[in-house]
């Protein structure tokens, strides 16, 4: 199901935008670091690690644990927080439509920056002491369920299809969603119901047969896969 971002949850095919950003330059980890530990003051571009943690590693529910996030999924989702032409709303929007609090980080970057960040965040590791759990007895059935079979009645299929069984989801295609803040995966699965983040149409037509109760549940039994 889903994750986010900040930068979390739904398919991340590579596209033709994709291609064009890798076609500018390598990669490069040592500059993804510099820019998400220290951000660039000249070019009003903030730490990312401010919000999500040192190394990716978020202390913060409502910001995403974005350490060893597939590179091109994290890309993805950056170029999502920006309108294509400056006038159409980006793909990934806030609640009520209104512009999410990563548009204007990630207006600042250039396509190497969106490179250089998502790369070396691929290559950090996941930390324990500080990755979510789930910490809701009550529901752990529930999620479970879902996680695992789905709700064949509403056409909900199990997310351990497209997230892997232990949420460590498929690289390139299905971000990771084991350690990840129960809060964040539960707003970002609202969030595609709403129609609000629309850069995943399935994720659209599968929240929209969940309820609250069920993205609940579900939220909370994958923030404690391993």
């Amino acid at each position: 199901m889903v994750v986010a971002s900040s930068l979390l949850l739904g398919s991340s095919a590579v596209s033709i935008a994709y291609a064009a950003d890798i076609a500018v330059a390598k990669p490069d980890a040592a500059k993804g670091e510099q820019l998400f530990a220290n951000g660039d003051a000249a070019r009003g571009i903030l730490a990312c690690a401010s919000c999500h943690g040192a190394a990716g590693n978020s202390t913060i529910p409502v910001n995403p644990n974005l350490a060893a996030m597939p590179h091109e999924y994290l890309a993805k989702q950056l170029r999502d927080f920006k309108s294509v032409d400056g006038k159409a709303p980006a793909a990934r929007r806030g609640p009520n439509g209104a512009p999410s609090i990563m548009t204007p980080f990630a207006a600042a970057l250039t396509p190497e920056d969106i490179q250089n960040i998502s790369y070396y965040l691929a290559q950090q590791a996941i930390d324990p002491k500080t990755a979510a759990t789930a910490s809701n007895e009550a529901t752990m059935e529930r999620g479970q369920r879902i996680w695992r079979g789905g709700l064949p009645d509403r056409k909900v299929p199990a997310c351990a299809g497209c997230h892997s069984p232990n949420g460590a989801g498929v690289p390139g295609a299905y971000p990771r969603l084991a350690g990840q803040h129960p809060a964040y995966i539960a707003e970002q699965l609202k969030l595609f119901r709403s129609g609000d983040r629309a850069n995943s149409a399935p994720m659209y037509d599968i929240s929209d047969r969940m309820s609250d109760a069920d993205i609940a549940a579900v939220a909370d039994y994958a923030a404690g896969l391993r």
